[in-house]
């Protein structure tokens, strides 16, 4: 039998770790991993021009 066979356990859980505890570290890090969102454009009004125009 190879090492690399005996060497493997199979994985169990870690016990003492609650699933609110682990649920809630990665969504921290999901949060800190995530960029900001980018700015919205904002939205230029036209000049006082245009406005005169449109309104007569």
């Amino acid at each position: 039998m190879p090492a690399t066979e005996r060497d493997e356990a199979p994985q169990r859980a870690v016990p003492g770790v609650p699933m609110r505890d682990l649920l809630a570290a990665c969504a921290a890090a999901t949060v800190i991993s995530t960029p900001p969102r980018a700015p919205e454009p904002e939205e230029a009004e036209p000049p006082a021009e245009h406005r005169r125009r449109e309104a007569a």
